[in-house]
């Protein structure tokens, strides 16, 4: 029986946005394409980039975009590497385009990366959410949950 190759893109970059699902609550989620250029790919795939920051927004055109997103110039680019912080286009349905815009129009919306990753297939793609944006009260909140959980957790440890 032939050994199951695996690719060699698979799980290897997971580029998170840590700050979003502490400032933001997630409603719904999606995975979007990312139009990059040849540089913006390799820097990606050695893990050069950040989402810190990083927020999407419509153009008059109805695409949408995410800004802010931090790709490291390539190092072994030309004079043709990209530019680090420039805009990149994301790649959804028609449909999906059509449900986040209705979302965002909506009071206190907003469309969050979440994640940077490879697929299997060796495609760049983002996890993007449409999320509304928390509370200082209820940040601590969560931040007190997730104490009682993690003592809850250290105490069942002691009985088992």
């Amino acid at each position: 029986m032939a050994k199951k190759q695996s690719s060699p893109f698979k799980n290897r970059i997971n580029i998170q946005n840590k700050r979003a699902r502490f400032d933001y609550d997630i409603l719904e989620k999606y995975e979007a394409g990312i139009q990059l250029t040849g540089t913006e790919i390799k820097s990606i795939r050695a893990g050069k980039a950040s989402l810190a920051d990083t927020y999407c927004e419509f153009n008059d055109g109805g695409e949408l975009f995410v800004t802010n997103m931090y790709v490291k110039e390539y190092d072994h680019g030309t004079h043709y590497n990209h530019a680090p912080k420039r805009q990149r286009k994301l790649l959804l349905h028609k449909k999906e385009l059509r449900k986040l815009r209705q979302g965002v129009q909506a009071k206190g919306m907003t469309i969050v990366p979440l994640r940077l990753y490879i697929n299997d297939r060796g495609k760049a793609k983002m996890e993007i959410a449409l999320a509304r944006g928390r509370k200082k009260y209820d940040k601590r909140q969560v931040l007190r949950e997730r104490d009682i959980a993690r003592e809850l957790d250290r105490e069942r440890k002691k009985y088992i």
